[in-house]
This record gives structure tokens, C-alpha cells and sequence, in this order.
């Protein structure tokens, strides 16, 4: 008798012999239900372990969607742009003494400001972003060791909670470590950032198999986050848009005495003063402009309305001068410097 190896199999043949069928080796014996049992499982740890490990970057791209149908029409980013203008131009007169909403500012006069009191940011925050990506594309996958994670969680909790306090805490108190030029708010932007990242590698290092939390709880997470470091970096720009307003005005009355000298002609005095301004009568009684002034710098202008600054002002001596335009006033503008201006008109 033939003795049947043990990984083959016998079925009756069509002439009521019995064939021999080889398993294939390797084979598993079970029963089929328990092969798709295990196969079933191996997938769902599989999957479990990719739903929680990704869980962080799971509602980023809906939340990158929301904020691209808010943020791409026109009229929001041109609102956003004017009101950095705004508060350029604010700081700008404030320095003055002058309220710029007097001045009608135009929306492209905020505009052209604006360049000014955001090119900074802007190019520190495109330089900072491409750094990130080239050092990320450095990296190997597997750079970090259980050890480094195991060290790199808490001291990006630790900093990251120190760095948003400071931050906040610029909304109750000013003290010296929250009072410098875009400080808080960029501390406030940093810690959380640092937050996202010590949760991030605190659920790697936690995965559980076939347990993902829902879609929902990773779309709320980055939908705060993006709030708060939307809001900060707000802050951040709005902040140095205003002291590049305060510098440049500061910057403006050091090179006052080189702007082109202001002579204005008036029908009737207007009893300008001022550091450096002079008011002249004229003796002719048939002139159409009885009075003159001179020391005067133009400052800005604005549709028939013009601002002039004393050639000597200081922020503690004299005022700016607003004057419209109309029928008894006359400038004469002459480059600085130059002589002294006739004793008579």
C-alpha cells in the first residue's frame, strides 16, 4: 500500500478512482473563514494604525478648502491689505498730531502704504516657509529614534505652553518679556505651533490598532489652530505696520529741511504760526494775495486739501497746518535750500 503524503489530497476521479491532488506548499490549512478573519485583521491594524498615526494632518486639506473659498475672492484680501494701510497711515499722522481720516485717503493711497509696512513680514515669512520645506526634504523618514521622540515631546510641550503664555499674556499685562516690537504675538503663534507639534509626536508614539478617532475632532483641531496662529500672525503684521508708520514719520522730520520750501498767497490772514514761519503783508492794496507766508514744507495732499509742516517742527513745538484749496489761496513751491525768502511781495 502507497502511503499518501501529508500535504496532498484525494478526490474520487471520473472512473471511480480516487486522485491525488498536491496542496500547494505553504499553504494554510485552516478553514477559509479563518484565512479572511486574519487577513480582515491585518488590514484594519494596518489601517488603524495609518487613521491614528495621520490624524494630525486628516482635516487639513477641508480646512485649507474653507479658507481658500474665504480668503481667494478679491474683495476679503483687499480688506485685509487696506486695513494694514489704515494702520501704516494712522501712526504715520498720529506722530503729527493728525487724525488721517481727515485726510480722505484714497483706497490706493493705503495701498501704496501698505507695500511699506508689509514687505518685511512678508519676505521673513516666505524665507522661514522654504527653510522648513528644504530642512523637511532633508530628513529621512526614520531621522527620530524612540529616545529623541521620547525627549522631543516634552520639551516641545514645555516651550511650546511657556511661549503661548507669553502671548497671551500681552492682553492683560506689558511687561519686558511681552513688549517688544511683534514679541507676543509671535510667541503666541510659536507655542502653538509647538503644541501641534509635541501632540503629533505623542500620538505616533501611542498608536493604537484599528482605533482612529473621527474625521470631525482632526477638522476642529486644525480649524483652532489655524485661528489662533492666523490671529497672531495678524497681530504680528498689524503691529509692524504701525511702528513702520511711527518710523517713517520720525524719518520724515529728519529730512524736512531738505523738502522743497512751501511759499503760500492768501487774499486774507490766516494768522499762520509756527516754528520757522513767517508771515509777510503785502503794501501793495490793489494785490490780489495780501498775505504771505514762508517756512512752510508741504506734506501731503489730498484732493483740493493740502497739510504743511512748520521747516522747524519738533514733537514738542508746532503744529501741522491743514488748509484747502479755494480762490484766494496761491503756493509757490522752491527747492531746499535757498535763499532767504524778498522782505515784501
Amino acid at each position: 500500500m502507497t502511503d499518501i503524503p501529508p500535504d496532498t489530497r484525494t478526490s474520487p476521479g471520473p472512473d471511480g478512482e480516487r486522485e491525488t491532488r498536491a496542496h500547494p506548499e505553504g499553504a494554510e490549512t485552516g478553514a477559509p473563514g479563518d484565512g479572511r478573519a486574519a487577513g480582515a485583521s491585518g488590514e484594519n491594524g494596518a489601517g488603524g494604525e495609518t487613521a491614528n498615526g495621520g490624524f494630525l494632518t486628516a482635516g487639513l486639506p477641508q480646512i485649507t478648502r474653507v479658507l481658500g473659498a474665504i480668503v481667494a475672492p478679491t474683495t476679503v484680501l483687499t480688506s485685509i491689505l487696506i486695513y494694514f494701510g489704515y494702520s501704516h497711515a494712522f501712526w504715520f499722522y498720529d506722530y503729527f498730531g493728525v487724525e488721517s481720516s481727515l485726510l480722505g485717503l484714497s483706497t490706493q493711497d493705503y495701498l501704496l502704504k501698505i507695500v511699506d509696512g508689509l514687505f518685511v513680514p512678508l519676505l521673513v515669512a516666505a524665507c522661514a516657509g522654504l527653510l522648513v520645506l528644504w530642512g523637511r526634504s532633508l530628513l529621512p523618514p526614520r531621522a527620530m529614534s524612540a529616545r529623541v521622540r521620547r525627549y522631543a515631546v516634552p520639551v516641545s510641550a514645555a516651550l511650546g505652553a511657556l511661549l503661548a503664555l507669553n502671548g497671551l499674556s500681552r492682553v492683560l499685562v506689558t511687561n519686558a518679556l511681552n513688549d517688544g516690537l511683534a514679541v507676543a504675538p509671535l510667541c503666541l503663534a510659536g507655542g502653538v505651533l509647538l503644541l501641534v507639534y509635541a501632540a503629533h509626536l505623542w500620538r505616533g508614539a501611542r498608536r493604537v490598532p484599528g482605533h482612529a478617532p473621527p474625521p470631525w475632532l482632526a477638522v476642529l483641531e486644525w480649524a483652532v489652530v489655524v485661528l489662533l496662529v492666523g490671529l497672531s500672525l495678524f497681530w504680528a503684521a498689524n503691529d509692524y505696520s504701525a511702528a513702520v508708520g511711527a518710523s517713517r514719520a520720525r524719518q520724515f522730520v529728519e529730512e524736512l529741511p531738505e523738502y522743497p520750501d512751501a511759499v503760500v498767497y492768501t487774499a486774507r490772514g490766516l494768522s499762520l504760526s509756527g516754528p520757522g514761519v513767517r508771515e509777510t503783508r503785502c503794501k501793495d492794496p490793489e494785490a490780489a494775495y495780501r498775505y504771505r507766508y514762508d517756512g512752510l514744507k508741504l506734506m501731503w495732499r489730498t484732493g483740493d486739501q493740502y497739510l504743511f509742516l512748520p521747516k522747524h517742527w519738533t514733537p514738542t513745538s508746532g503744529s501741522a497746518i491743514f488748509l484747502a484749496k479755494g480762490d484766494g489761496l496761491r503756493m509757490e513751491f522752491n527747492p531746499a535750500p535757498r535763499a532767504a525768502p524778498p522782505p515784501a511781495c
